[in-house]
Formats: structure tokens, sequence, C-alpha cells
């Protein structure tokens, strides 16, 4: 999908019920906190409002960490997203491994965000999945959405990843999947190469998805 396709794209999905999904769904995929597990209750009062192809994933992750000692949920998300390397929350990975280019890509996504009125704190890295979900929800719908769309590969290699390994999270981010279009045929085919040689890289001897170099927590 071109930028122009992207942009109309975002444009006719730039709902209520996609801001809703979005936001919701960020707040799930952050490291598990006390701060996190008390808002539970209004997460879950707002998933009661979403259909349920998108509101009861979201749902049985708010169910999951309220009936978890948070102590074994921090310790799950760590196996999950510090310790696959298939399950990063950093989309511009997997278009771009550790290569000079990824780089560029972390520019481009702080201008976007810049151009919108948003500033990325300076610890994280704009492309962690909750911080465009965030913006997608809370800044900028269309804009958000059309950079989803530009990481749909990675978002659906995440989705996949998160399914094979029987994560609790899987649901959620198929919910944010399930707000985009079907994949294309070029977006298939980009799926199905990361799925099978990893993304690109530099270093002699570099093995298929290695963790990026920020460390996963960064954004507790």
């Amino acid at each position: 999908m071109n930028r122009v396709a992207r942009a109309a794209a975002a444009h006719r999905l730039a709902t209520r019920q996609t801001a809703v999904v979005h936001r919701l769904a960020a707040l799930l995929l952050e490291y598990p906190s006390p701060e996190l597990l008390a808002l539970l209750p209004q997460v879950e009062a707002a998933a009661q409002e979403l259909p349920d192809p998108v509101g009861a994933p979201l749902r049985q992750l708010a169910d999951h960490l309220r009936l978890t000692a948070l102590s074994q949920l921090q310790a799950d998300y760590v196996e999950t997203f510090d310790l696959r390397r298939r399950c990063s929350l950093y989309l511009t990975y997997y278009s771009y491994g550790d290569t000079r280019k990824r780089g560029v890509a972390l520019v481009e996504l702080k201008q976007a965000y810049r151009a919108a009125g948003a500033e990325v704190d300076g610890e994280e890295l704009p492309d962690h999945l909750c911080i465009l979900l965030e913006f997608a929800a809370t800044t900028d719908a269309e804009a958000g959405i059309a950079l989803l769309l530009a990481h749909r590969a990675g978002l659906e290699l995440l989705r996949l990843a998160l399914e094979d390994s029987r994560s609790p999270y899987a649901g959620v981010v198929g919910a944010v999947c399930a707000t985009l279009p079907p994949l294309a045929g070029d977006e298939r085919d980009a799926v199905a190469r990361l799925a099978a040689e990893g993304p690109p890289g530099e270093e002699v001897g570099l093995e298929p998805f290695m963790p990026p170099p920020t460390p996963m927590g960064a954004r507790r």
C-alpha cells in the first residue's frame, strides 16, 4: 500500500470506535504496573461498549491482568517481549533490523509526531507500538493509522508470533489488526518474507530477530 492509499484508508478508518480500541490496546500492552492494574475497571467498562470482535480480546486480557499476581505478570511480560526475538513491540525493527535505515525510519516517525504537535520522551523510541497507538488514539487518528499501515507487516508478524506462543497478549494485537483493512497481496508477501528471513542486518552473523538495541523496559 503506497502513501496515498494509506492516507485514504486512514481517513476512512479514523472513527471513534477505532480510537477507543487503539487507546485501550496502548494501555493493555504496557509493562504491568500497579497504575495499570488500577485502571482496569475503566478499561473493562470501555471495552464493554465495543463489538465483540474487537472488545472481547481487550476484556480477556484485562481479566487476565486482574486475576494474575503482579510479579507473575511482570515476569511473563519480560519473557514475552524482551526475550522472544519475534515479539518486539518496536515496529521498525521488523522492516529494517539493526541497519542504518532503521535510524532514518525512527527520525521520520519523530517528525510525523512533531508535525501533529506531539513530542516523544527522549528515553522512548517512537516506533514502540504503545506510543504509536496512543498517538493515533489521542493526537492525530489519520496520521497514526497511516503509520500503523506503513508498518503493517511487522504488526501482523507480531500477532502471529504471540498467537504461536499462546500469549494472552495475542488477542489485543489481533484487535488492533482488526481495525485495519485486510492484508493485500504485497502485504501478505511481506509478512511471509519476514517470517522466513527475519529483518535485514548489517552485522555479519546477526541472527534473525535479535532484540532491538533499546531494552523493552524503556516503556516502564
